[in-house]
């Protein structure tokens, strides 16, 4: 029989060893997160870099609690696979917690090696993806787990806006583990898992109410009704997809443009466009028809499409530029501004600034919603959100009114005096403080009351104040519109502005920061 080297032995131990690691807490544990419909962690890994290209980080990293039992038990990588690889070419830091491991809980060794791979992303200036999938603090560990939470969040913050951070959500997302998604740029969550604060035992307890843990904290409570998450998927491979495809318009770190795809483009009137508008102007249609006409490919990705719908925002291309959009959608409650679309809006544009990629909104808003309720929860604070943003905004900013500009609304979706670059209107354009219709009641009230047809006496006054104060041409002749173009041009005239802007440079006051309205 050859004898074995002691290398030799020593490399058969260190394999035997690397595989041990790599199945977690064990096959009967992956097993069931397969039956639940979930990945393992290195799987979703392996989804998601190039093939070959993962480096581990912290592979033999093991727990060192020593009381509640905990002495001597192993806990493979401490039950987080972190690392670097190549995301479509490009470099990418990444967590992924295994659910196999305790539960995915978070202790100090855990909490450690998320800080070190997110600490690898702000030295080297490349995006850090995290796959979300815990029961929370490790109890047993005590405050060593709530301060290792702290680290995270506070890393969370100093990456935020050098780098993009995305949290995809693929288990249980309870507790303290909550917050550090919710401090990344955009939020990720499949249809089997769940994310919220406090349980539904602990809400029991407490309120006496019953609820389940989908109905809590599932994917239509965070994003049809709180505005949590971003993007839903149907599985982690689904999650795995859309990640990749929201990294494709976004840059490495701050310093850097997004990504431009080189490539032939179209640039031909669309005359589909002219037909977009009704010709009632009490008419809805659909603002993301618009968007895909002007778009490179009809390509738009649109986030948080479900929440305050009233208001349209995503990502898209312009001859291979990736551009943001921002769009008041008259489908949805006439495109009013309410304080969800002023907060989802808000922190769009404030996403798209930080990471220099230009901005395209498109206006058709009759203005802020009125309402006690509104008043109450704050529409004054939330609504200066959007006007702080826009007026920060230092990337290129093009603006086009497609119908209805009025008042505080028109002033909030980047007007020319928010300082927009290039403020192009549609011929159907309609810039005033208020409609005509509303405006004739207060500027000729006399003459309506004394009229002896007062319902026709209202709608012509009002067609004349319409002529004389709301079609674009009186808003050219006051300069805060730049041209007014035909619908069929949009697209043309967008992308040759967005290649004139390509070298804007915008001078601000010195500051540690601005103060927006929280």
């Amino acid at each position: 029989m050859e004898k074995v080297s002691k290398i030799q032995a020593q490399i058969t131990e260190l394999r035997e060893r690397k595989a041990k690691l790599a199945l977690g807490g064990g096959q009967d544990k992956l097993d069931k997160q397969h039956k639940g419909g979930k990945l393992s962690a290195r799987e979703r890994i392996g989804l998601f870099f190039d093939p070959n290209t993962f480096q581990e980080s912290g592979l033999f990293a093991n727990q060192r609690c020593v009381d509640f039992g905990m002495a001597g038990k192993e806990s493979p990588s401490d039950g987080v696979v972190t690392g670097v690889g190549t995301v479509d070419g490009r470099y990418v830091n990444t967590a992924s917690q295994d659910f196999t491991v305790f539960g995915g809980s978070a202790g100090e060794v855990h909490c450690a090696k998320i800080v070190e791979s997110m600490e690898a992303s702000l030295r080297t200036g490349v995006p850090f993806v995290f796959f979300n999938d815990s029961g929370g603090a490790r109890i047993q560990e005590g405050t060593y787990s709530l301060a290792g939470y702290g680290k995270v969040f506070y890393t969370n913050t100093q990456l935020s806006g050098v780098v993009p951070q995305i949290s995809l959500i693929c288990g249980p997302c309870a507790g303290g583990a909550a917050y550090s998604p919710a401090l990344t740029d955009f939020i990720i969550q499949t249809r089997q898992a769940q994310m919220f604060i406090t349980g539904p035992q602990v809400i029991k307890q407490v309120t006496g109410e019953d609820i389940t843990a989908e109905a809590l904290g599932g994917p239509s409570a965070q994003i049809d009704r709180s505005g949590v998450v971003h993007f839903v998927a149907e599985n982690d491979e689904h999650a795995v997809g859309i990640c990749k495809r929201l990294l494709s318009f976004l840059p490495n770190n701050n310093t850097q443009d997004p990504p431009v795809l080189g490539g032939s483009y179209s640039l031909e009137p669309d005359y589909s466009l002219d037909e977009v508008i009704p010709d009632d102007a009490k008419h809805p249609y659909d603002v993301r028809d618009v968007i895909r006409k002007i778009v490179d490919f009809n390509d738009f990705m649109e986030s948080q499409e479900t929440y305050a719908m009233n208001i349209v925002v995503g990502f898209a291309r312009i001859t291979g530029m990736p551009v943001g959009i921002i769009a008041n959608q008259p489908k949805h409650m006439a495109g009013v501004i309410d304080i969800d679309a002023s907060d989802k809006a808000a922190g769009f544009v404030r996403f798209c600034n930080a990471f220099n990629i230009p901005i395209v909104t498109l206006v058709d808003t009759p203005g802020y919603l009125p309402g006690i309720d509104q008043e109450h929860r704050g529409i004054i604070r939330h609504g200066a959100k959007l006007l702080f943003a826009y007026s920060a905004a230092t990337v290129p900013k093009i603006t086009v009114i497609l119908r209805k500009a009025y008042g505080g609304a028109y002033v909030a979706m980047c007007c020319k005096d928010l300082a927009a670059d290039r403020v192009y209107a549609w011929p159907s354009a309609e810039v005033a403080v208020m409609g005509a219709e509303g405006a004739a009641e207060i500027v000729f009230r006399r003459e309506i009351d004394s009229a002896e047809d007062k319902p026709a006496t209202r709608k012509a006054l009002a067609e004349t104040y319409r002529e004389r104060f709301s079609t674009p041409y009186t808003a050219a002749a006051a300069r805060v519109v730049d041209d007014i173009i035909e619908p069929n041009q949009t697209r043309v005239e967008i992308a040759k502005t967005l290649e004139g802007l390509v070298t804007k440079r915008t001078l601000r006051p010195a500051k540690k920061h601005g103060l927006i309205p929280l």
